[in-house]
């Protein structure tokens, strides 16, 4: 059994910065691609960025520069360290992580966390 913690959100003024953190427990399996998505009110879940087992890293045109993904494979943890936030950043973040078990892979996400970002 794998569950992914995110954590990390919370009310921010624009320009300032948040780290979110999404942990994935449990034994026995190989954490592949990590990846973060947000959905805002009324809009559609987008990917925010992702981050390969190896540190490849891609980000969506409206967060380059400002966002930054990291991983820990020795703690099966990724990080968003997000700088510069905009209020248009204002979504839940959810995380999303392929879990390998042998030769089986599976799509596992996290709970979300709220970021608000307002003056």
């Amino acid at each position: 059994q794998v569950q992914l913690m995110d954590s990390g959100g919370g009310l921010v003024q624009p320009g300032g910065s948040l780290r979110l953190s999404c942990a994935a427990s449990g034994s026995g399996f190989l954490v592949l691609a990590m990846t973060w998505y947000r959905q805002a009110p009324g809009k559609q879940r987008e990917l925010v960025a992702t981050i390969s087992r190896s540190g490849t890293t891609n980000y969506a045109d409206s967060v380059k520069g400002r966002f930054t993904i990291s991983r820990d494979n020795a703690k099966n943890t990724v990080y968003l360290q997000m700088n510069s936030l905009k209020p248009e950043d204002t979504a839940i973040y959810y995380c999303h992580a392929g879990i390998s078990f042998g030769s089986a892979t599976y799509i596992h996400w996290g709970q979300g966390t709220q970021v608000t970002v307002s003056s």
